[in-house]
C-alpha cells in the first residue's frame, strides 16, 4: 500500500515542500529504506519512529517498506520529518486510514516512546504550507505559537504519537496554541535615566536610534559605553508586524523562537569576541544564520571591538551594507537576511586610559596605531558615528536614575523615523543615490563645510555620503526640511575616528 504525508525542509530562511512517500511491498526481503538525499539525523528516524510506533503497541508488518523523501534531490536535514514518516507508515501498514492526512502538513521530532519534541523552523514551514493550500498543521506544542502566527491556518498541537493516531480515528480531539499575541514592552528593560552624565553619547545614541545608523563608542573602562549601547532598542521605534514577521522567521530557523510567536522587541545581539566567522555570519558545515541575521531588524553589539579577530570583523562589511548574507557550501546555496545596526564599543587605546585624567596612559603613538590597525579603514568607512565616552566626574555619578527616560527619547525617534519612512520607505541610513542627494543636499554653507571636512580628514566617498545621512537624521530629529551647515557640523563632529593621532579627542 502507497500513502503519502506532507511536510516540509528548509532552504535557509524558505520551506520547501517535501512529501513522504511510503510504500509497503508484500515481497522482497523485509526492512526498511529511506532514500530522498537525507542527512544522518533524518536516516536516524527511522530507528526513533520504529521504536515509537512500537511502543503504542502497534505491530509493524515485516515486509519491504520504501519512504521517499520528495524532491529527491533536495538535501533533508533536522528531525522534524520524523513525525511525517511515522504517520505515512501508519498509513501505509493500514494502522490509520490512508487519505486521514490530507490537506495537513506534519513536522515534529520523536522521542522512543512516542512524545512529540521542538523542532527548528515552524514558521516558515506553516508560511510554505499556507502558500500550497494546506488546511492545517500539526506540529509539537512547544512550537504551535509560532505556527498559529500565519493566518487562515488551524494549527494542531498533539503532545504524543498516540493522541495523532486517535484523533485520526475520531476518539479524541487535539489542542491548540493559547495565544500568538507579541509580548508588550518590558517595563523592567534597562532606561535611559539610569545613565549619568554623558550628553554628547545619549545625543548620538538618539540620532543613531533615529535614523538607523551604525555606531561605535570609544571610551576607557567603566564610562559607561556598555550601559548605553544595551539601551539602544529601549529607544528604537517598535516592530513593525513586516519587521516582526522577518525577524521571527530567522529566529524559528535558529530554534530560538520555541513558545513564543512573534518576536515583541528588536533582537539585541551581544556575541563575545572569541566568536568564529561562521558564528558572526553563518556557516559551518550545516548552514545555519549567524548573529548577524540574529540581529536582523536589531542591534548587533560588539564589545571590546579590537579584540575580535580581524578577518571575523571583516566579514561585517559586506552584510553590513547589503543588508544580507549569502553563503554556499557544498554546491548549496542560502541567503540570509541581515538588515541590522551595527554597534561597537572600545577603548581608546591598549591600556585604556588615553584622555582619562583619572589615570596616566603610557601608550605610544606606536602602540596606539598598532591598536587602531586591528580595525580595517573599510570596516570604520561603514560605521557613522564614532563617539567618545568621557569617564564620568564623581559628582555626576550621584544624578544616576534622574535623568530623561528612554521613553522620551524614543518618541522623538518615532517622530523622526516617520518622516523618514513617509520619504522613501526606509530610514536614512539606507538612502542611497539620487534619493540621498533629493533629500540631504544641503545649502551654500553645509556644501562649503562638508567640502572643507572632506579635504583636512581625508575622508573618502561613502564616508561623505554617511556624514549626509547623518545629517538628514539630524534635521529630521528637529523638524526640518533643509539640511544646513548646523546639521552637518554635528554630523561631523561624530567622525572622532577620521582626525589624525595625535591630535586631541580620544586619539
Amino acid at each position: 500500500m502507497l500513502s503519502r504525508v506532507h511536510s516540509a525542509a528548509l532552504l535557509g530562511v524558505n520551506a520547501v515542500g517535501v512529501d513522504v512517500e511510503v510504500d509497503v511491498a508484500n515481497g522482497g526481503i523485509p526492512g526498511l529504506a529511506l532514500v530522498g538525499l537525507a542527512s544522518g539525523a533524518v536516516q536516524e528516524a527511522t530507528v526513533r519512529v520504529a521504536a515509537a510506533i512500537r511502543n503504542l503497541g502497534i505491530k509493524l508488518p515485516q515486509r519491504r517498506v520504501t519512504v521517499n523523501l520528495a524532491p529527491a534531490d533536495l538535501r533533508k536535514e533536522g528531525t522534524a520529518l520524523d513525525l511525517p514518516i511515522a504517520a505515512g507508515l501508519l498509513a501505509a501498514c493500514g494502522a490509520i486510514p490512508v487519505h486521514a492526512l490530507d490537506g495537513w502538513w506534519l513536522a515534529g521530532e520523536l522521542s522512543l516512546s512516542g512524545e512529540l519534541r521542538p523542532v527548528r523552523g515552524i514558521l516558515p514551514f506553516a508560511m510554505q504550507g499556507r502558500r500550497q493550500g494546506a488546511r492545517g498543521v500539526l506540529v509539537p506544542p512547544s512550537n504551535a505559537l509560532e505556527a498559529s502566527v500565519v493566518e487562515g491556518l488551524e494549527v494542531l498541537a498533539p503532545a504524543h504519537l498516540g493522541e495523532v493516531v486517535a484523533w485520526v480515528h475520531g476518539r479524541a480531539g487535539l489542542a491548540g496554541p493559547a495565544s500568538a499575541l507579541p509580548a508588550p514592552r518590558d517595563a523592567a528593560a534597562p532606561d535611559l535615566c539610569e545613565v549619568a552624565g554623558q550628553p554628547t553619547a545619549r545625543r548620538a545614541l538618539e540620532v543613531a536610534a533615529a535614523g538607523g545608523h551604525n555606531l561605535l563608542l570609544l571610551g576607557p573602562p567603566g564610562s559607561g559605553k556598555t550601559m548605553l549601547a544595551r539601551r539602544l532598542p529601549g529607544i528604537l521605534p517598535p516592530l513593525s508586524f513586516d519587521e516582526a514577521l522577518e525577524a521571527s522567521v530567522v529566529h524559528s530557523v535558529a530554534g530560538l523562537l520555541r513558545g513564543r510567536g512573534l518576536l515583541g522587541e528588536r533582537p539585541f545581539r551581544a556575541p563575545h569576541h572569541s566568536i568564529s566567522d561562521a558564528g558572526l555570519v553563518g556557516g559551518s558545515s550545516v548552514l545555519r544564520p549567524g548573529e548577524v541575521s540574529l540581529a536582523h531588524q536589531g542591534v548587533l553589539f560588539l564589545d571590546e571591538l579590537p579584540e575580535f579577530r580581524r578577518h571575523v570583523l571583516d566579514a561585517l562589511r559586506q552584510p553590513a551594507e547589503d543588508g544580507e548574507v549569502a553563503l554556499v557550501r557544498a554546491g548549496r546555496s542560502v541567503a540570509y537576511p541581515a538588515r541590522f545596526m551595527l554597534v561597537g564599543a572600545m577603548n581608546p587605546c591598549p591600556c585604556g586610559w588615553r584622555g582619562d585624567s583619572r589615570r596616566p596612559c603610557r601608550c605610544t603613538l606606536q602602540d596606539l596605531a598598532r591598536y587602531r590597525r586591528r580595525l580595517s579603514g573599510p570596516l570604520l568607512d561603514r560605521v557613522d558615528l564614532h563617539v567618545p565616552v568621557p569617564p564620568v566626574p564623581a559628582a555626576v555619578l550621584g544624578e544616576a536614575g534622574s535623568g530623561e527616560p528612554s521613553a522620551a527619547a524614543r518618541a522623538r525617534v518615532e517622530r523622526a523615523r516617520g518622516l523618514q519612512m513617509e520619504r522613501e520607505g526606509v530610514p536614512n541610513a539606507r538612502l542611497r543615490g539620487a534619493a540621498l542627494r533629493r533629500h540631504a543636499s544641503p545649502d551654500a554653507a553645509g556644501r562649503a563645510l562638508l567640502a572643507a571636512a572632506v579635504d583636512r580628514l581625508g575622508l573618502s566617498a561613502r564616508a561623505h555620503e554617511r556624514i549626509l545621512r547623518v545629517a538628514r537624521t539630524i534635521a529630521d530629529l528637529e523638524g526640518v526640511e533643509a539640511v544646513q551647515a548646523r546639521h552637518l557640523a554635528e554630523a561631523i563632529q561624530y567622525r572622532a575616528l577620521d582626525r589624525p593621532l595625535g591630535t586631541g579627542g580620544i586619539s
